[in-house]
């Protein structure tokens, strides 16, 4: 025994270089054996187990080296203390000292300095902490990431008795009930960082809701109760089932394979699937693109299947956790009905075998749920129940009558659909239900603009629309909530919300095939007709009101004329606005604002005036718009007549453009000004409560709207809408919406400096600058869109319609204005719609260069070369 000893005592390289290099080529030997075996779950656990006993050689050789004293302990703590290293996780340890006056030690101070520059000069980037026993348990409770840490040591060299000790003192200064109380609390303050959600478009594969650390949460508490180590203790002390060790182990070790995989492609510590690395760590585990996903989405989709169950088993475990460590597990129950009890406020089932002795009862969970006044969730009997019920969710299930009954009884209830589907999402239930909706669960939406994934956009939108019938929301959008009011079947919005998107992905037109899809679904459960009809409608047609707001002209009678051809009813159209305004709210906190709002609601009254049988008179239109504006006017002490030589100057289409506000703001601004050589620019805070408003006036010319542009892209503006008009005396009257990064709280104070600043800009004479191509954000390098430009003449022959759909960027717009400009293109109307990332612009112009085929074709190429993105350097 001596003899072997003193045989791997004589194989331990006695220098510090030595160390590094025996560290280096084995850590780059593990990796490469790894980055080039089969991807698997069981690779990755092989990995993080052996780069952990080669970090533990390496320590103990290095103790040994630094000739640390024989009374002090080397333990590893934390993940490193589990036994589990990633290839660039953290290196906690321990340097355990024997009690007494040890920091007087100058000797001992010494070795555990040189033991430390050791470990960072051979590569190991260790987290070190010097204790004793005592300050280790005084630390501990008074913080329970020490205690946590602490909870996980493991020896590796140095005094064991000494190490025994510390285990002892410190499992007695355990409180499990605080322990699990501490560990709730984090846990739930963690889940809020990353917005409660499982299926963030960047996940952290460690922290976020699902990932590793909520598995690791419950071993901890497990562990301070003294109630198992691993899964299979868990199991032989009753707190989990062998099927869920199986499930535990499995969701463990496809998030274990995902964070090594991530590890090895970043080159560094990186637990966020952040855009720039998913397709690489797709490619990696072997993962490749489909017809219809690139190979990123296919391994987001399993990630987040992955992360769901976690979320599910975590939330059985901890609640039996809780119950035995608390010894609440015979608390009283109050009977429900036959199949469940009230448990405190959450529902358990009578029996755990309720679900297979009655299948019924698994959609019935949710209405009792959904109906019981004072249940607020499920206990982990139910939960449990229903996760082992899975299997009976099959086609039988989906066909049975009663269950279809249940499904449309819980959607025309009163209320309580967001948190019921929610409810029906996290357990699996609604897309084993609606077996269309399962497809889309944990589908990711590379468009720029959406930042959920299908599944949970759908319940966003659910949610929006319920929040428009309840009372308490209706200051939010107070015309959705009053026509809300007046809508006599709620449910059916419901199920638009619910299939308005769940084509996604398939190919094809997502609108048509969903409509199809809800279309199957209402004949399957007894829709009826007119109500079928609607929903189909709505699913078809839930982007059509949002492309005409945002990209035609609502002063063209024509285009509200067609649109109202199209809805047919004021039903349906209350319905499609109702619809549209929870859809757009659903894709991103950033897309919706009080623009879009504005032009939605303009398409809607003046869509509801033409199903009203009004038929356009613009010569009607704008007397009253002028009558009103004349009000207006003489509320602030103007001079009769005193606005009529401009409206002289000005065509109807200025007056149709614009409400009565605008045009009576514009007179008062510009009435001394109607000669003038230089530009009279005025700015206003908006009368929709976000950015400014600007005027600007001025004489003609070809380049005006480059050099507007070229001014708000410098100062850092968003220009949301322009309207482009010249009057009959060759002046340039041109409004703009426009918004700042700096916030509402500044706008006011920015009046001036956009009034003086604009104006100069204005007026300056020299060549257009060449356009900055601004960076690209990451999500944009990482899910490019082509560029599109399409132009065709409008309806009528008489103005041209340029589309321009692209990523967005700083320079952009000005950029297009530029190449307008340079081919003497007017402007007449500019609709900008930026969704999220992405940008939907359409123009309204003329010129006679539109009108030759070879000009054509060269605008339109120079256009594309503006609006597609700068390639990096790197990439060149």
């Amino acid at each position: 025994m001596s003899a072997t000893l003193h045989e791997r005592e004589a194989q331990v390289p006695r220098s510090v270089p030595a160390l590094r290099e025996q560290f280096r080529n084995g850590k780059a030997t593990l990796l490469d054996h790894f980055r080039h075996a089969r991807p698997s779950a069981t690779a990755a656990s092989y990995l993080v187990r052996t780069l952990a006993r080669h970090v533990d050689k390496t320590l103990v050789d290095l103790w040994q080296h630094t000739s640390m004293p024989l009374g002090a302990a080397l333990v590893a703590v934390g993940g490193y203390g589990r036994g589990e290293l990633f290839p660039y996780s953290d290196i906690d340890v321990l340097v355990l000292l024997p009690p007494g006056d040890v920091y007087g030690n100058a000797a001992l101070k010494a070795a555990i300095e040189g033991f430390i520059t050791a470990c960072w000069d051979i590569g190991l980037e260790i987290g070190s902490s010097v204790r004793t026993v005592a300050e280790c348990v005084a630390e501990a409770r008074r913080d329970v990431t020490v205690q946590t840490a602490l909870l996980e040591s493991r020896f590796l060299a140095g005094s064991r008795s000494l190490f025994r000790a510390f285990r002892e003192d410190t499992a007695q200064a355990m409180d499990a009930k605080t322990f699990l109380r501490a560990k709730t609390l984090e846990m739930a303050q963690r889940h809020q960082k990353y917005e409660n959600t499982p299926y963030a478009l960047e996940p952290n594969c460690k922290e976020s809701p699902g990932g590793l650390r909520d598995l690791q949460m419950l071993i901890w508490v497990a562990r301070a109760a003294g109630l198992g180590r691993t899964w299979s203790e868990l199991a032989a002390r009753g707190l989990v089932t062998a099927f869920e060790v199986k499930q535990l182990q499995h969701n463990e070790g496809i998030l274990r394979l995902v964070r090594a995989r991530l590890h090895l492609v970043a080159g560094r510590r990186e637990d966020r699937l952040v855009f720039d690395l998913q397709t690489s760590v797709a490619d990696s585990i072997g993962y490749r693109p489909t017809r219809a996903q690139r190979a990123s989405e296919v391994l987001m989709r399993r990630y987040y299947w992955a992360a769901k169950a976690v979320v599910q088993l975590n939330e059985i475990v901890l609640q039996n956790l809780e119950e035995r460590i608390t010894g609440s597990t015979d608390v009283p129950m109050r009977p429900v009905d036959e199949r469940f009890f009230d448990r405190s406020g959450l529902l358990e089932v009578a029996s755990d075998d309720v679900y297979v002795r009655d299948p019924h009862a698994i959609l019935q969970t949710f209405l009792v749920y959904q109906t019981t006044p004072g249940i607020n969730g499920l206990s982990a009997r139910t939960l449990r129940a229903l996760y082992n019920a899975r299997s009976l969710m099959n086609g039988a299930f989906r066909r049975d009558p009663v269950n279809r009954a249940t499904f449309m009884e819980i959607v025309r209830q009163p209320e309580g659909q967001t948190h019921v589907f929610r409810l029906m999402n996290g357990t699996s239930v609604l897309g084993r239900y609606l077996w269309v909706f399962r497809r889309i669960v944990g589908q990711m939406q590379h468009d720029l603009f959406h930042v959920y994934t299908v599944d949970q956009h759908i319940l966003m939108v659910l949610r929006n629309v319920r929040r428009f019938f309840i009372p308490e929301h209706a200051h939010e959008y107070p015309l959705c909530s009053q026509l809300a009011a007046q809508f006599d079947d709620p449910w059916v919005l419901y199920v638009a919300a619910l299939f308005h998107d769940v084509a996604k992905g398939r190919g094809g037109d997502h609108s048509e095939i969903g409509a199809r899809e809800v279309r199957h679904f209402c004949r399957e459960h007894g829709v009826d007709r007119e109500n079928t009809k609607l929903v189909e409608f709505l699913v078809a047609q839930h982007l059509r009101m949002s492309r005409i707001a945002q990209k035609e002209d609502l002063s063209d009678p024509e285009v509200i004329e067609s649109f109202a051809r199209l809805v047919g009813s004021e039903q349906r159209l209350t319905a499609l606005y109702l619809l549209t305004v929870a859809d757009i709210r659903g894709t991103s906190p950033k897309v919706w604002n009080a623009w879009k709002g504005k032009l939605l609601e303009d398409l809607y009254r003046l869509t509801l005036r033409a199903l009203g049988g009004a038929k356009p008179n613009l010569d009607a239109e704008t007397e009253m718009r002028k009558q009103e504006a004349r009000q207006i006017l003489a509320l602030h002490s103007a001079l009769p007549g005193t606005e009529l030589p401009l409206w002289a100057a000005l065509d109807i289409g200025y007056f149709v453009r614009h409400d009565a506000a605008d045009i009576a703001w514009h007179a008062r601004s510009l009435w001394r000004h109607l000669k003038t050589t230089v530009p009279v620019v005025r700015a206003r805070l908006s009368s929709l409560g976000e950015g400014l408003e600007v005027l600007v006036y001025t004489p003609d010319r070809r380049d005006l709207f480059a050099r507007i542009c070229g001014y708000f892209d410098s100062a850092g503006y968003n220009i949301l809408d322009a309207k482009v008009h010249t009057s009959k005396t060759g002046y340039a009257l041109d409004t703009f919406q426009v918004v700042s990064p700096l916030g509402e709280q500044y706008q006011r104070d920015l009046i001036p400096m956009v009034e003086a600043q604009l104006a100069q800009a204005v007026a300056s004479t020299g060549p257009l600058p060449e356009p900055a191509r601004g960076r690209l954000s990451r999500r944009v390098r990482s899910f490019p869109i082509t560029p599109r430009i399409s132009l065709h003449p409008d309806e009528r022959g008489q103005r041209w319609v340029l589309g321009v759909s692209t990523s967005d960027r700083t320079g952009l717009l000005y950029a297009i204005a530029r190449v307008l400009a340079k081919h003497h293109i007017n402007l007449q109307l500019a609709k900008i719609s930026t969704l999220g990332e992405r940008v939907e612009d359409t123009f309204l112009i003329d010129g006679a260069e539109l009108h030759q085929s070879k000009q054509q074709l060269e605008i339109e190429s120079e256009l594309l070369d503006a609006i597609s993105p700068a390639i990096p350097a790197e990439a060149r």
